[in-house]
């Protein structure tokens, strides 16, 4: 099932309107590094690590999009490129320094104190979210440039190192987005339903997977209308904004992830008009 607005179709083709297949360079820590790979025909297999990274025709060259960990320390990075029958090549490129805020918030004891049972739990949705954020798909994308998945104010909360109920945890990995109990949540780009469920932590959950590592996730829905393996494209209602699992209050939890990583979602977000 595959079902389109008119409005998020035009945002979607902003960035590819203007020649840029590519995000702006920002490597930092939870950023993206864009790095050209030199006067190749053809597009490279490009690795950061162990993970594959995205690769896009920008402006008739050849660039790697690598998700930089939150985790990274600032300094010298290298993706390794293989260039056909050409061999291995590295490109160095700098990790630079990133400050995120804190972000104090109170929620139910069994979202930080967790039992046995709600810990097994965790485990088991671990390892199906995990697999659908490292999926690798091979796909030609012409575009990384997302449309907004639901009307509301974007935070700036991505990477707040977080503290529960005077706990701290690990940093928000995702953008808050304001919107009201029931408001549509809608793909921001073409792609394949690759999980949904209801999780602990993140409540019912709708994971979309777009080609070459990039990945969205949307968060704390109260319904989820798609199903596992449905194609949808830009646009899609893929649910409405909730307050299940581990919140204060209604909104969409947006992340996007690229090589198995997240990143801010600003970087990939259309602006809004």
């Amino acid at each position: 099932m595959t079902r389109r607005l008119p409005l998020l179709l035009a945002l979607a083709g902003l960035a590819a309107a203007s020649g840029a297949a590519a995000p702006a360079d920002a490597p930092r820590p939870g950023g993206i590094a864009v790095i050209p790979l030199g006067n190749v025909a053809e597009a490279p297999e490009v690795r950061f690590g162990d993970r594959r990274v995205l690769v896009v025709e920008d402006e008739g060259r050849w660039v790697a999009v690598v998700g930089i960990p939150l985790a990274r320390e600032p300094g010298p990075a290298t993706i390794s490129v293989r260039d056909g029958g050409a061999g291995t090549r590295e490109i160095d490129f700098e990790v630079l320094p990133h400050r995120y805020r804190e972000q104090r918030l109170n929620v139910e004891n069994k979202y930080v104190e967790p039992d046995q049972a709600q810990l097994d739990r965790i485990a088991g949705e671990r390892r199906v979210i995990d697999a659908a954020l490292n999926n690798w798909r091979e796909l030609p994308l012409r575009s990384l440039a997302l449309a907004s998945p639901v009307a509301g104010a974007r935070s700036d909360s991505f990477g707040f190192r977080r503290v529960f109920n005077e706990q701290p945890r690990s940093p928000h990995s995702g953008m808050d987005i304001t919107a009201n109990l029931g408001t549509p949540v809608h793909a921001a780009l073409d792609g394949i339903v690759s999980a949904t469920g209801n999780y602990f932590f993140n409540g019912n959950t709708v994971i979309v997977d777009h080609g070459q590592g990039l990945v969205t996730m949307y968060c704390h829905l109260d319904r989820i209308d798609v199903a596992d393996a449905e194609a949808v494209g830009v646009g899609a209602q893929l649910g409405v904004v909730g307050a299940t699992g581990r919140v204060t209050g209604s909104h969409l939890h947006f992340g996007t992830y690229l090589n198995g990583t997240a990143v801010d979602p600003a970087l990939l977000l259309a602006p809004l008009e």
